[in-house]
């Protein structure tokens, strides 16, 4: 039976494994979400993701069959510009054995719930690194739009991976509904 919870101190290392498997390496390639043309080294460690567990506003949900891990994602409380709550949408990860299978989607649909119903959110965003058309398209397809919006990816800093180019960028995207 498949089922979806919140992430506790002790899934750090299956969902880190999970992140690493789904975006960086060899065995990312068996999925179509690899970032691994794009980047080496980590995607994750086990101090973010506890960082993660540990910040007020924030929660991983678990998507779970009989037990085994079979996606993750990052939800977080932002503050929004208009005084409302932002609903930050990050680190959406599925087995590779998994994708193409609607895990994705329902892990999706299963967090921008919890972003509205238990944080509040009147905005869902997120950030997709720009070279990932692919990936873009499909979040569209769900009702994310782009919002014009790019930042910075973060040269420099291990904890996001070693580029293998230097145009690497974020597009901000926001959903339709949020």
């Amino acid at each position: 039976m498949t089922g979806l919870r919140t992430a506790t101190g002790a899934d750090v290392p299956a969902v880190v494994a999970l992140v690493q498997q789904a975006y960086r390496g060899e065995a990312s390639r068996a999925g179509w979400t690899t970032e691994a043309d794009l980047l080496d080294g980590q995607r994750t460690d086990a101090a973010a993701v506890t960082a993660l567990l540990g910040a007020p506003g924030s929660v991983v949900l678990l998507l779970e069959d009989d037990g085994r891990l079979l996606a993750c994602c990052h939800v977080e409380a932002r503050p929004a510009a208009d005084g409302g709550t932002t609903g930050y949408v990050g680190m959406v990860a599925v087995d590779p054995a998994r994708q193409g299978a609607g895990t994705g989607r329902a892990l999706l649909a299963a967090a921008q719930a919890h972003a509205r119903d238990a944080l509040g959110a009147t905005r869902l965003e997120m950030t997709v690194i720009a070279q990932r058309a692919e990936l873009i398209s499909w979040y569209e397809r769900r009702g994310w739009r782009r919002t014009g919006e790019r930042r910075p990816f973060p040269y420099g800093d291990e904890r996001f991976g070693r580029p293998r180019r230097d145009d690497l960028e974020f597009v901000v995207l926001a959903h339709a509904d949020g």
